[in-house]
């Protein structure tokens, strides 16, 4: 761990020392400790806590502040590599996560909640930067969607344990969160020892940036990070509140989105590296329109639960296709940009997570449709936004309002 090694002479180590391994390796051990906490956390605060609509949204206002300040990511990598950080914080959200059934009241679930969500921000917004940094663009879109993939499989696994032994075991809630939180600390710590430091070719600013050519890209994150919030916060709750889920129908419904993703997210990969970015995001946000507007009429026209199930299903696989926006980023770049501007986007991206849930909460209990056609709206804003994306986008050439002449991506 102490060891500094070039990327270029990282192709000569054993295949499972090397970076683009510890990428999948990380890849894996987030969402085993995340998206167990995500399954579960529903059933969790309203059985246990007794939570309404209100509730979950201040928790998740909450758990979206330290993605809100992840921009203090560039005053630490100052101290810390990004290779460190990414896996500390890593190390954090398992912890975090294994502890969380033992604060069962409001004021519990929101400090230990914080906790993870700081572990979770940080390694995300480290996580994207080494992603840029270690892979060359021309492979970027097919390995960002095995990583979806790897990470899909990895949570697979636990899930599929959690559906076939939740009854048969009594499995409880302390027992699950305290298997999944530590086995990706435990992961985590495994990488911080057995791999060494990957010094990218490009050293990185250490300071905030803001560009004006990147407006689009930070535009584009902001509405994201808006939309991304109602299907986070509600699409899960509804399952629960509206249609009465248990936890191993909530988390057999997860499961059929972890082998979509397993399958397609490889296959997105290869779209957006065929028709580029533009085409990707439009069909992107295009669908989640239609899907918003769904939900919508889940609740206006009392459509059932294999719609909503369906389209929970859809959405799901719809947000996978965000990895264009990734590689958008990666193409308009100053390579030294990378690490800085992923703290900015980040924090961007996470605006409006800070005041959304909660406001959106109350709009919940008035009218849940309204939530939904509201994020619908947003997607079309973002629809319009996706349209300025050059087909080819280059350093000056970031949107098709520049006035540089188009370069065509290596």
């Amino acid at each position: 761990m102490t060891r500094t090694v070039p990327i270029g002479e990282a192709r000569q180590m054993p295949l499972w020392r090397r970076p683009r391994t510890l990428l999948f390796l990380m890849a894996a051990a987030m969402p085993i400790a995340f998206a167990t906490w995500s399954a579960l956390l529903n059933n969790f605060v309203i059985e246990v806590a007794q939570f309404d609509g209100h509730d979950i949204g201040w928790l998740h206002t909450v758990r979206e502040i330290p993605g809100f300040l992840a921009i203090g990511v560039i005053a630490i990598i100052i101290f810390v590599r990004e290779q460190v950080l990414a896996l500390v914080s890593l190390i954090l959200l398992g912890v975090a996560t294994a502890f969380t059934a033992y604060f069962p009241s409001m004021g519990g679930i929101l400090t230990i909640t914080m906790l993870s969500s700081i572990g979770f921000h940080y390694y995300e917004t480290v996580n994207q930067s080494l992603q840029l940094q270690w892979l060359d663009r021309a492979r970027a879109p097919q390995v960002l969607g095995w990583l979806l993939a790897a990470g899909s499989g990895a949570t697979l696994v636990c899930y599929g344990l959690i559906v076939l032994l939740w009854e048969p075991l009594g499995l409880t809630y302390t027992i699950v969160y305290m298997l999944s939180g530590g086995t990706t600390a435990a992961i985590a710590i495994f990488a911080l020892i057995a791999y060494p430091q990957f010094e990218a070719p490009n050293p990185q600013l250490k300071k905030m940036i803001l560009r004006r050519r990147y407006w689009l890209y930070y535009l584009l994150q902001f509405m994201a990070g808006a939309r991304r919030q109602i299907f986070v916060v509600f699409a899960g709750f509804m399952m629960v509140e509206k249609f009465g889920f248990a936890v191993h129908e909530v988390t057999a419904l997860f499961m059929i989105n972890l082998v979509a993703n397993m399958i397609f997210a490889p296959l997105m990969g290869g779209a957006v590296a065929r028709f580029g970015e533009r085409s990707t995001l439009i069909f992107e946000y295009a669908g989640l329109m239609i899907v918003f507007l769904a939900y919508g009429g889940i609740y206006m026209f009392g459509w059932g639960v294999l719609l909503a199930a369906t389209l929970y299903v859809v959405d799901h696989m719809l947000f996978a296709l965000a990895l264009a926006l990734k590689t958008y980023f990666q193409k308009i770049a100053d390579p030294g940009d990378i690490a800085p501007t992923a703290a900015v986007a980040f924090t961007i991206n996470h605006i409006a997570a800070v005041f959304l849930p909660a406001l959106l909460g109350y709009l919940w209990l008035v009218s849940p449709a309204a939530v939904f056609v509201l994020a619908a709206g947003m997607a079309g804003i973002s629809l319009l936004l996706a349209l300025l994306i050059p087909r080819h986008p280059a350093p000056g050439y970031e949107t098709i309002l520049s006035r540089s002449a188009p370069v065509l991506a290596e």
